[in-house]
């Protein structure tokens, strides 16, 4: 038996092209994935030029998930990987979908691989989502991949981080997952806006600055794979700050009385 592929999750970013769609559907299937959700789609997901460009993969189609935003997309995930064809202005370390890959199928929790839009891709805020990020390497002379083309060979990196993952293995099983009790994404999302009101109060971030610099911890986070219990200890600390400051004022605001 091989290693599933059905923890994965291929997210597609408001995609405007219903031929894309179909032809990502048919990859996937091509490859072993199965979990399409599409955010907030500018296209006819499972219409007729869908549906004609999926071939026997219509059930793909037919099974995607709508949802409105990407948290909604992501809500459960433990691991995300974002694709993006340029450096930020926040350095980010670029791998190859070889590299990044192993980590999304090495997992037991459900994991995502996001893709952007097809003229620009994923933004800032989107991106702030993942742990790591992928770039794959394409020649100088035409650079741009269609999206289609960037979920295909990233299906194939993940069926061949699978196969080698079963072979490694003496009677091949779902490969034990390396995260114990990871946090979600909605459960760190929490934790970023608790500590993002705090800091604001405290001055370590200022209005103006604030969406910078959290890009920078949330990415500092979301390397360090955090657990529940990690995640309800940082939040108890905020808590407690939180108290400490209101003590604080009140015992100032008694004092000026």
């Amino acid at each position: 038996m091989g290693i599933s592929l059905n923890h994965i999750r291929i997210v597609l970013v408001e995609p405007a092209g219903a031929l894309n769609i179909g032809s990502i559907s048919r990859v996937m299937k091509n490859m072993g994935l199965t979990q399409l959700v599409v955010v907030n789609p500018q296209c006819e997901v499972d219409g007729e030029e869908a549906s004609r460009m999926a071939v026997h993969a219509i059930d793909l189609l037919q099974t995607a998930r709508i949802v409105p935003d990407l948290p909604t997309a992501l809500q459960g995930c433990t691991r995300v990987i974002a694709t993006t064809a340029r450096n930020r202005a926040i350095p980010t370390p670029l791998e190859t979908p070889r590299q990044a890959l192993p980590w999304l199928v090495e997992s037991t929790q459900p994991t995502a691989l996001l893709f952007g839009r097809e003229d620009s891709g994923l933004t800032n805020a989107e991106l702030k989502y993942a742990g790591r990020y992928v770039s794959i390497p394409v020649g100088s002379e035409y650079s741009s991949l269609n999206i289609a083309q960037a979920v295909g060979v990233c299906a194939y990196e993940l069926q061949v981080a699978a196969s080698n993952i079963a072979t490694s293995l003496p009677n091949p099983q779902p490969h034990p997952s390396l995260e114990l009790d990871i946090a979600p994404v909605e459960l760190l999302e929490g934790y970023y806006q608790q500590l993002e009101v705090l800091l604001l109060e405290i001055g370590y971030l200022f209005p103006h600055t604030a969406a910078h610099r959290m890009e920078k911890l949330r990415r500092l986070y979301n390397r360090s794979q955090l657990s529940h219990n990690e995640v309800a200890l940082l939040r108890g600390m905020l808590r407690q700050i939180r108290w400490a400051l209101d003590t604080s004022r009140s015992i100032d605001n008694k004092n000026v009385d």
